[in-house]
């Protein structure tokens, strides 16, 4: 496995406070300034949701090859992120992010070592190891 890797997106301005995030053969996705700011543009992606979104996916993620590598055998995996912004210091910032797991594992048995994968993921998720925002795991497990 390599060692380093590069990931490019491309951003475009298209009036007012909104834009098109593109990559290469991936789907277009409009993105703008978050309604709680000035001029900001309602049910549009924002910098805010995708951040929040990708520490979320992260760690799905991160989980998801875990839970594969120790062939824990689960029914189904959601998770709900929120993050929450601030001022510090006299600068907006993403105090915490809440990330709610809820595991669905297919035998009591395998709750604890569900619970050990998790919290394992979100030790090894890169993204929430690359920021200095508090990440806080509200985990629910439960049998089918």
């Amino acid at each position: 496995m390599e060692q380093k890797y590069t990931y490019k997106t491309r951003v475009d301005w298209i009036s007012g406070r909104q834009g098109e995030l593109t990559v290469p053969n991936f789907p277009k996705i409009i993105v703008a300034t978050p309604p709680e700011f000035p001029k900001g543009i309602p049910n549009t992606w924002s910098p805010e949701h995708l951040f929040v979104a990708s520490i979320n996916i992260c760690l799905m993620t991160t989980f998801l090859a875990i839970a594969e590598n120790s062939k824990l055998e689960f029914i189904s995996y959601y998770c709900e992120g929120i993050g929450i912004i601030e001022k510090v210091e006299n600068k907006f910032m993403f105090t915490k992010v809440e990330l709610y797991p809820k595991i669905v594992v297919k035998q009591s048995k395998d709750i604890e070592r569900c619970e050990r994968i998790i919290k394992k993921a979100e030790e090894h998720c890169l993204v929430s190891n690359s920021i200095k925002t508090k990440i806080i795991l509200k985990t629910e497990i439960k049998p089918s």
